[in-house]
């Protein structure tokens, strides 16, 4: 699996970003969010139980995530018109405001190392790149547990002070000096 401080691989992949046609879908590329701070989520399977409370709760927190200029991004294996139809069928998800990519061929999810051997899909993976194309934070949860968009949230912040931030750091709280 792909860690922290290695380059986030390239990518071309089509995502949803609206129910409606003919403007649901886009095509996207590793240049498409170029010089700002992303967010790249993995889940296993559209039409699941846990993976909507994941998408829900990032998109609870889009706004916070925007003013830190990072871009949300959702992937999982199913195709753009599984994703298209979970969306529509899914009120909660109707208005994400980020897009949600297909990774059918599972060229990321297989450079990034995170296909599960067993089941054949993206793990619940999270990674933070940084504007340089750079992965900062890597987390990694079983199938069965739902990470928490907050925390991402809180990694987020302590790596954009680029300062020595302890355990349970809060935005505005003071980093650490080196004596």
């Amino acid at each position: 699996m792909l860690c922290i401080n290695q380059s986030f691989p390239s990518f071309k992949m089509k995502g949803v970003v609206d129910v409606e046609l003919p403007n649901a879908f886009a095509d996207f590329t590793d240049q498409s969010f170029i010089n700002q701070w992303q967010i790249y989520f993995f889940w296993p399977k559209d039409f699941t139980f846990i993976c909507p409370t994941e998408i829900v709760e990032f998109n609870r927190l889009y706004e916070e995530f925007k003013l830190r200029d990072t871009q949300l991004i959702g992937i999982s294996t199913d195709s753009e018109f599984v994703h298209l139809a979970w969306r529509k069928h899914q009120p909660e998800l109707k208005d994400l405001q980020f897009p949600l990519l297909s990774d059918i061929r599972r060229e990321l999810s297989e450079a990034l190392g995170i296909i599960d051997a067993d089941e054949g899909v993206a793990h619940r993976a999270t990674f933070i790149v940084d504007p340089q194309q750079i992965i900062r934070f890597v987390m990694v949860n079983d199938l069965n547990v739902g990470r928490n968009p907050s925390e991402v949230l809180r990694v987020l912040d302590a790596l954009q002070t680029d300062e020595l931030c302890p355990c349970n750091w809060q935005k505005g709280n003071e980093t650490l000096q080196v004596a």
